[in-house]
């Protein structure tokens, strides 16, 4: 993951897949639901079809070197790992971004849905209220020895609607610090035991910010976030969660948002990038790239951004967004595991998904080699993730991982994350005020809200 990037009368026979008009309609009403969520998105591709009568068909986003590892996990898997059956498995990748998420939507709606797909849990409010996603069997989970237990309660929380578990989390990726261990020794801010030491305040994350800068002879923290349609959503959430307020999103509005905190947050923010100390003007690739050139001591970033960090030859520390205000908290996503609608799902392919899904968390150690903190906590558990370094030193970030906002519109690659975007960067610019730019959050929030749920 990265920024860079129903119908009145008796139900009638419809072609597709058998859908009834009242059906069709509300799985068509939840499709346009997804294309406003997400915003411009390209042509759809064909679904996956299986090669074999036992093939089990899977979509996902993963390229690059996240595709990479998991055709090595779904090969394990195949094989029988573990000493476990194996699959004979049809996986199709598509581009992340809103596109996939709207193929998703339009693959349950049409009846042409895979068995197994991959989707951000954040988004999840926009697919299990209007059936575009079945439940799981908590019971055929737990036979192939997966359970509720498995997962911490801060992501366990948001894969429910309506009583039923509707996600599977495969991982929780944060929104963390990446610091050079050299440049933070010499600033004073390591603990005894190497690793960085707690803040507890927003005096100290200044503070932090200027020492680094004298370290390093230039700059401090780095962020990248100009013309970026998720970053300063990213820094922005986390820290507002970090005051204790809730930044909710009902159903036909108004948002849920404590204004006095949220100004706190963005004040922070644009005394933190101030231009000076810490740059206020970075896009994503300028910040990633002075990072890796050493021309900062600090870069706020995704978790995802570490095997690129690691070939730059620093010597390279990583932890959970610190905690500055009263509580612990960090902002985070999660890739999941879902099972797209389907009208009459045989029970032995849904059999097989279950348990497909649950190999797959066996494999999650591979995973991590990524950066991402696996979900399912025996993973953690296992000596070799201990070893993992910097991986292990920010894993429990998922004990307080905190998601958007549940509701249809929000999530990973959504325009409610560019509609956030907008206005802290004009006060990160100095273009505006924290107060005018929380106004503005609200306004554009309020907007959205009162749009017509189109799954309700």
């Amino acid at each position: 993951m990265s920024s860079r990037l129903p119908a009145q009368g008796p139900a009638a026979s419809d072609p597709v897949r058998g859908l009834s008009r009242r059906r069709l309609l509300r799985h068509t009403m939840a499709t346009a639901g997804a294309l406003l969520a997400a915003g411009p998105l390209s042509g759809c591709a064909s679904p996956a079809s299986a090669s074999g009568a036992s093939s089990l068909s899977v979509w996902d986003l993963f390229q690059g070197g996240d595709g990479m590892l998991m055709d090595e996990m779904i090969e394990a898997v195949s094989k029988g790992a573990l000493g476990a059956e194996g699959f004979e498995v049809d996986r199709t990748i598509l581009d992340w971004g809103p596109s996939y998420y709207t193929k998703l939507a339009m693959s349950a709606a049409g009846g042409r849905a895979s068995d197994v797909a991959a989707m951000h849990l954040s988004r999840l409010a926009g697919y299990a209220p209007g059936g575009l996603v079945d439940p799981f069997d908590l019971g055929l989970l737990a036979e192939f020895g997966v359970t509720a237990e498995d997962f911490t309660p801060a992501v366990w929380s948001r894969t429910q609607h309506a009583g039923n578990v509707y996600a599977i989390p495969l991982d929780v990726h944060p929104f963390i610090v990446f610091y050079d261990k050299k440049a933070a020794e010499r600033a004073g801010l390591l603990a005894p035991s190497g690793e960085l030491a707690p803040m507890g305040s927003p005096e100290a994350l200044l503070e932090a910010g200027k020492a680094l800068a004298e370290a390093t002879g230039e700059a401090g923290i780095l962020f990248g976030h100009v013309t970026d349609t998720a970053q300063n959503w990213r820094l922005f959430a986390g820290l507002y969660a970090q005051t204790g307020a809730e930044f909710g999103l009902p159903d036909g509005g108004p948002p849920a948002i404590d204004v006095d905190s949220a100004v706190r947050v963005v004040t922070l923010m644009t005394r933190l990038f101030d231009g000076k100390t810490n740059p206020n003007n970075l896009d994503y690739n300028g910040a990633l790239a002075a990072f890796t050139d050493g021309r900062g001591g600090m870069a706020m970033l995704g978790e995802w951004e570490l095997p690129t960090l690691q070939k730059s030859g620093l010597d390279l520390g990583a932890a959970p967004f610190p905690q500055v205000f009263d509580r612990p908290a960090v902002y985070t996503d999660s890739h999941s595991f879902v099972l797209p609608h389907q009208d009459d799902p045989d029970p032995a392919r849904r059999r097989e998904a279950h348990r497909y899904v649950a190999q797959v968390l066996r494999q999650s150690l591979t995973w991590a080699a990524a950066g991402h903190i696996p979900a399912y906590q025996p993973v953690l558990a296992e000596p070799e993730y201990a070893g993992l370094q910097p991986q292990s030193s920010y894993a429990n970030a998922a004990e307080v991982a905190v998601l958007d906002p549940p509701n249809w519109f929000a999530g990973a690659g959504s325009n409610f994350q560019n509609r956030m975007c907008q206005p802290l960067q004009s006060a990160l610019l100095g273009d505006t005020t924290a107060e005018k730019a929380v106004r503005q959050m609200i306004r554009e929030a309020d907007t959205l809200l009162r749009q017509p749920n189109p799954v309700a």
